[in-house]
Protein backbone atom coordinates (compact mmCIF):
# COMPACT_ATOMS: atom_id res chain seq x y z
CA UNK A 1 0.00 0.00 0.00
CA UNK A 2 1.17 3.63 0.03
CA UNK A 3 -0.13 5.25 3.31
CA UNK A 4 2.71 8.42 3.71
CA UNK A 5 4.36 10.26 1.45
CA UNK A 6 6.26 13.49 0.89
CA UNK A 7 5.98 16.89 -1.03
CA UNK A 8 9.14 18.82 -0.66
CA UNK A 9 9.90 22.06 -2.29
CA UNK A 10 6.72 22.04 -3.50
CA UNK A 11 7.04 25.16 -5.28
CA UNK A 12 8.90 22.42 -8.38
CA UNK A 13 5.08 21.10 -9.09
CA UNK A 14 3.92 24.00 -10.94
CA UNK A 15 6.99 23.38 -13.44
CA UNK A 16 7.70 20.23 -13.44
CA UNK A 17 4.16 19.35 -13.76
CA UNK A 18 3.50 22.60 -16.19
CA UNK A 19 1.06 23.26 -14.38
CA UNK A 20 -1.65 25.95 -16.15
CA UNK A 21 -3.83 27.10 -12.94
CA UNK A 22 -3.08 29.68 -10.03
CA UNK A 23 -3.17 27.51 -7.10
CA UNK A 24 -2.39 28.78 -3.07
CA UNK A 25 1.49 28.60 -3.00
CA UNK A 26 2.16 24.72 -2.14
CA UNK A 27 3.49 24.61 1.48
CA UNK A 28 6.24 21.72 2.64
CA UNK A 29 5.05 18.24 3.76
CA UNK A 30 6.82 15.56 5.04
CA UNK A 31 4.27 13.86 6.40
CA UNK A 32 1.23 14.16 3.91
CA UNK A 33 -1.61 11.22 5.22
CA UNK A 34 -4.66 9.63 4.18
CA UNK A 35 -7.95 12.10 4.41
CA UNK A 36 -5.68 15.32 4.13
CA UNK A 37 -6.23 17.44 1.35
CA UNK A 38 -3.72 16.50 -1.58
CA UNK A 39 -2.59 18.28 -4.81
CA UNK A 40 -3.71 16.50 -7.82
CA UNK A 41 -3.06 17.43 -11.44
CA UNK A 42 -6.10 16.68 -13.92
CA UNK A 43 -6.68 16.85 -17.54
CA UNK A 44 -4.51 20.35 -19.08
CA UNK A 45 -2.48 20.43 -16.10
CA UNK A 46 -5.06 21.90 -13.88
CA UNK A 47 -4.06 21.58 -10.61
CA UNK A 48 -6.66 20.69 -7.37
CA UNK A 49 -6.92 19.88 -3.86
CA UNK A 50 -8.99 16.62 -3.27
CA UNK A 51 -9.13 14.88 0.01
CA UNK A 52 -7.30 11.49 0.10
CA UNK A 53 -9.38 8.79 0.64
CA UNK A 54 -11.82 8.06 -2.39
CA UNK A 55 -16.04 8.15 -2.05
CA UNK A 56 -17.31 6.81 -4.57
CA UNK A 57 -20.13 9.26 -6.40
CA UNK A 58 -22.48 6.55 -4.93
CA UNK A 59 -21.59 5.85 -1.81
CA UNK A 60 -24.13 6.71 1.31
CA UNK A 61 -21.59 7.76 3.78
CA UNK A 62 -18.32 10.29 2.92
CA UNK A 63 -16.64 7.84 5.35
CA UNK A 64 -16.20 5.01 3.13
CA UNK A 65 -13.46 7.18 2.19
CA UNK A 66 -10.42 6.48 4.71
CA UNK A 67 -10.70 2.64 3.81
CA UNK A 68 -9.88 3.22 0.12
CA UNK A 69 -6.87 5.72 0.14
CA UNK A 70 -5.42 2.78 -2.16
CA UNK A 71 -6.61 1.26 -5.41
CA UNK A 72 -5.17 -2.10 -6.57
CA UNK A 73 -4.07 -2.15 -10.49
CA UNK A 74 -4.83 -5.54 -10.42
CA UNK A 75 -8.63 -5.96 -11.93
CA UNK A 76 -9.11 -2.31 -11.22
CA UNK A 77 -11.25 -2.05 -14.42
CA UNK A 78 -13.66 -4.27 -12.64
CA UNK A 79 -14.26 -2.85 -9.36
CA UNK A 80 -17.24 -0.80 -8.79
CA UNK A 81 -16.11 1.76 -6.82
CA UNK A 82 -13.10 2.50 -9.27
CA UNK A 83 -13.72 1.23 -13.50
CA UNK A 84 -15.40 4.20 -14.36
CA UNK A 85 -12.99 7.00 -12.48
CA UNK A 86 -10.15 4.64 -13.97
CA UNK A 87 -11.65 5.61 -17.67
CA UNK A 88 -12.77 9.09 -17.39
CA UNK A 89 -11.41 10.67 -13.61
CA UNK A 90 -7.67 9.84 -13.59
CA UNK A 91 -5.30 12.16 -11.90
CA UNK A 92 -1.37 12.60 -10.94
CA UNK A 93 -0.11 12.90 -7.37
CA UNK A 94 3.06 14.82 -6.89
CA UNK A 95 5.44 13.53 -4.54
CA UNK A 96 9.10 13.87 -3.77
CA UNK A 97 9.29 10.51 -2.31
CA UNK A 98 7.14 7.72 -0.55
CA UNK A 99 7.57 5.63 2.81
CA UNK A 100 7.56 2.42 3.51
CA UNK A 101 7.91 0.33 6.96
CA UNK A 102 10.22 -2.89 6.79
CA UNK A 103 10.33 -5.19 10.35
CA UNK A 104 8.00 -6.25 13.37
CA UNK A 105 5.74 -4.53 15.06
CA UNK A 106 7.72 -2.15 17.70
CA UNK A 107 10.88 -2.30 15.64
CA UNK A 108 9.94 -1.28 12.37
CA UNK A 109 12.41 0.97 10.60
CA UNK A 110 10.92 3.40 7.89
CA UNK A 111 12.26 3.58 4.83
CA UNK A 112 12.16 7.02 2.62
CA UNK A 113 11.77 6.41 -1.29
CA UNK A 114 12.75 8.57 -3.78
CA UNK A 115 14.05 9.28 -7.29
CA UNK A 116 17.76 9.11 -7.24
CA UNK A 117 18.39 12.19 -9.48
CA UNK A 118 16.18 14.07 -6.92
CA UNK A 119 13.24 15.01 -9.32
CA UNK A 120 9.74 15.30 -8.68
CA UNK A 121 7.44 12.04 -9.22
CA UNK A 122 3.60 11.36 -10.17
CA UNK A 123 1.64 8.65 -8.81
CA UNK A 124 -1.20 7.40 -11.07
CA UNK A 125 -4.43 8.25 -9.19
CA UNK A 126 -8.08 8.30 -9.60
CA UNK A 127 -10.50 10.65 -8.78
CA UNK A 128 -14.64 11.19 -8.02
CA UNK A 129 -16.98 13.74 -6.87
CA UNK A 130 -19.49 12.50 -4.11
CA UNK A 131 -22.44 15.65 -3.38
CA UNK A 132 -23.88 15.11 0.19
CA UNK A 133 -27.32 14.48 -0.45
CA UNK A 134 -28.29 17.12 2.74
CA UNK A 135 -26.40 20.14 1.90
CA UNK A 136 -25.83 19.11 -1.49
CA UNK A 137 -22.13 20.03 -0.93
CA UNK A 138 -20.04 18.29 -3.41
CA UNK A 139 -16.34 16.45 -2.26
CA UNK A 140 -13.58 15.71 -4.24
CA UNK A 141 -11.25 12.44 -3.15
CA UNK A 142 -8.51 10.64 -5.06
CA UNK A 143 -6.97 7.65 -4.32
CA UNK A 144 -3.37 6.80 -5.18
CA UNK A 145 -3.16 2.81 -7.49
CA UNK A 146 -0.54 0.42 -6.25
CA UNK A 147 1.00 -2.26 -8.02
CA UNK A 148 3.48 -5.00 -7.37
CA UNK A 149 6.87 -4.05 -6.11
CA UNK A 150 9.98 -3.71 -8.07
CA UNK A 151 13.52 -4.94 -7.25
CA UNK A 152 14.31 -2.08 -4.75
CA UNK A 153 10.79 -2.39 -2.66
CA UNK A 154 10.07 -5.84 -3.05
CA UNK A 155 12.37 -6.51 0.51
CA UNK A 156 10.77 -3.74 1.96
CA UNK A 157 6.86 -4.16 1.60
CA UNK A 158 4.81 -6.18 -0.58
CA UNK A 159 2.95 -3.12 -2.62
CA UNK A 160 4.31 -0.04 -3.97
CA UNK A 161 2.51 3.14 -5.41
CA UNK A 162 2.19 3.13 -9.02
CA UNK A 163 4.64 5.76 -10.22
CA UNK A 164 3.85 7.02 -13.72
CA UNK A 165 7.50 7.60 -16.17
CA UNK A 166 7.27 10.94 -17.19
CA UNK A 167 6.82 10.21 -20.42
CA UNK A 168 3.71 8.30 -19.78
CA UNK A 169 1.81 11.46 -17.77
CA UNK A 170 0.31 13.01 -20.31
CA UNK A 171 -0.75 9.81 -22.08
CA UNK A 172 -2.50 9.06 -18.50
CA UNK A 173 -4.34 12.27 -18.36
CA UNK A 174 -5.48 12.08 -21.78
CA UNK A 175 -9.24 12.45 -21.51
CA UNK A 176 -9.75 10.80 -25.37
CA UNK A 177 -8.13 7.14 -23.47
CA UNK A 178 -10.91 5.55 -22.38
CA UNK A 179 -10.19 1.75 -23.08
CA UNK A 180 -9.24 -0.69 -20.14
CA UNK A 181 -6.59 -2.69 -21.49
CA UNK A 182 -4.80 0.34 -22.74
CA UNK A 183 -5.29 2.51 -19.59
CA UNK A 184 -4.04 -0.56 -17.63
CA UNK A 185 -1.18 -1.08 -19.58
CA UNK A 186 0.34 1.82 -17.59
CA UNK A 187 0.18 0.34 -14.08
CA UNK A 188 3.25 -1.16 -13.61
CA UNK A 189 6.18 -1.35 -11.33
CA UNK A 190 8.41 2.12 -11.77
CA UNK A 191 11.96 1.04 -13.27
CA UNK A 192 14.43 -0.08 -9.79
CA UNK A 193 17.23 1.59 -10.70
CA UNK A 194 16.32 5.19 -10.56
CA UNK A 195 14.98 5.17 -7.37
CA UNK A 196 16.53 4.82 -3.88
CA UNK A 197 15.54 3.66 -0.82
CA UNK A 198 17.24 4.94 2.75
CA UNK A 199 16.20 4.38 6.51
CA UNK A 200 15.51 7.18 8.25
Amino acid sequence: MCGRYELVDGQRVFIRFRVTNKVPPILDNGDVRPTQQVFALQTDHVLSLMKWGLVPSWAKDPSVGSKMINARAEGIESKPSFKKPLRYQRCIIPASAFFEWKGNPGAKVKYRIARKDGDLFGFAGLYEHWRDPNTDGELTTCTIITTQPNELVAPIHTRMPVILLPEDEDHWLDPDMSEPEEITSLLRPYPADLLMANPT
